[in-house]
């Protein structure tokens, strides 16, 4: 019997669950899959790439190769495996945001999945990948009180209440091959899709004379993409090192789909007008990255991103005159060490620890200025059983925006947690 076709097994059923559930994410108000006032512009706020592998060093990954552990942020680092490695990774994450805006703090808890990804050997030295993880996310509820004194006598109590949820989905598929035993080729292909609602309301709470009223979008969106990925190894004999130097480009590309714009009162529908050109862009990418190896004790790492979202155009982009879209760019840096992998009488020296940082300007501009993240980034893999099967986790704390220029400061701790399943294909044991 074949053991690894009960893993293939295991993984098309976490596949099913997986689409299942991001399907279902972001429908209630109250369950929002992300959350952070920023969402409320463009396409909302950039997921994280990468599973806890990369997120616990700041989310390097470009220059990264570890047979242990798919790293998806680079098609071509998907050769780093053994010859028959079959190797299956499913994250989920879980975000705790404070938000201040000098006037009102808040607090928001989101639990969301991460990633489901699997990768296995096609011919000798080349390699297929197929997965599923979130591109962005828009989460958010705002409620303020009307305080004009002229207003409030009139017609008493009245709330302006504004929420966004749902999520833009990849779902990427490619292979990747190595060349010469230095430099290793991959690409991929991208499906995007996905749902958003922008959602608006005034409450009429002391007034009979006044029905609630509700505007908003609704957006369904798709479209395909592509990602190309190249990285060069240049081995060390002296200690039995590496250095690693990656690239990565992905395709521009805009949203296609359909719109519905609608207001409507307990009493009447105002307007609705469905089946528009429902056009977002997503910008192209370029990312390089370098790092560097030492057997199997230590590695460090550094990559640099720019997406090109400047002058890109989204259907509700006349509701924010305070909004533009700036290229964005992504700093970041981290560090990992495995005391003995080997080791088979301290458990803890197997543990691989990580550390990481990050400098981050969104694509998100407001009232003239553009909204930075930075944060610290730690975590470690737990080895399970044998071969590379571990549990990986990660902790992200950071903060985004500031409170100067009238903006809104979030400053979040966020948990990753990745379960890697590794085992080999197609071999025949003699005894069960």
């Amino acid at each position: 019997m074949f053991k690894g076709n009960k893993i293939l097994i295991v993984t098309l059923s976490a596949l099913i669950l997986g689409l299942s559930g991001f399907q279902a994410g972001g429908q209630n108000i109250d369950a929002l899959g992300s959350y952070s006032p920023y969402s409320v512009f463009g396409i909302g706020r950039m997921a994280y790439d990468g599973t806890a592998y990369n997120q616990a060093m700041g989310g390097i990954g470009i220059g990264m190769r570890d047979n242990g552990y798919i790293n998806y942020t680079n098609p071509a680092a998907i050769t780093a495996r053994d010859t028959l490695a079959f190797m299956l990774d499913f994250g989920i994450n879980q975000q705790n945001l404070y938000t201040n805006d000098n006037v009102t703090k808040a607090a928001y808890n989101v639990f969301n999945m991460q990633n489901v990804a699997l990768t296995f050997p096609i011919y000798k030295k080349s390699a297929f990948i197929v997965g599923i993880a979130p591109f962005s996310n828009v989460g958010y509820k705002f409620l303020s009180t009307e305080t004009d004194p002229d207003i409030v006598s009139q017609i008493g109590d009245v709330k302006y209440q504004k929420f966004g949820t749902g999520s833009i989905y990849q779902l990427f598929f490619g292979g990747a091959v190595m060349l010469f035993d230095r430099i290793s080729i991959g690409a991929e292909g991208i499906y995007y899709f996905g749902y958003i609602n922008k959602h608006n309301d005034i409450l009429f709470n002391s007034s009979s004379l006044y029905n609630t009223i509700s505007t908003g979008w609704d957006y369904k969106v798709h479209c395909f993409s592509g990602k190309f990925g190249l990285q060069y190894i240049q081995p060390i004999a002296r200690n039995n090192s590496q250095i690693v130097i990656g690239g990565t480009y992905r395709i521009g590309n805009s949203l296609k789909g359909d719109v519905a714009k609608y207001a409507f009162s307990a009493a009447d529908t105002v307007l609705y007008s469905s089946g528009g050109h429902a056009s977002m862009d997503i910008a192209d990418e370029f990312g390089v990255g370098v790092s560097y190896r030492v057997n199997d004790k230590w590695a460090v790492g550094a990559d640099f991103i720019q997406q090109n979202w400047r002058g890109s155009s989204f259907p509700d982009n006349s509701m924010w005159s305070n909004f533009s879209a700036e290229n964005a760019r992504y700093y970041r840096a981290g560090f990992e060490i495995t005391p003995n992998m080997y080791d088979i009488r301290y458990y803890m020296k197997r543990v691989t620890y990580r550390v990481g940082a990050y400098f981050e300007e969104s694509y998100v501009k407001v009232n003239g200025h553009q909204v930075n993240s930075f944060g610290i980034t730690f975590g470690a893999s737990f080895p399970i059983y044998r071969w590379h099967n571990a549990v990986s986790v990660a902790i992200d704390m950071g903060q985004r925006g500031t409170l100067r220029h009238n903006m809104v400061r979030e400053r979040y701790i966020n948990f990753i947690v990745n379960i890697n399943l590794h085992d080999l294909w197609f071999v025949k044991y003699r005894y069960d």
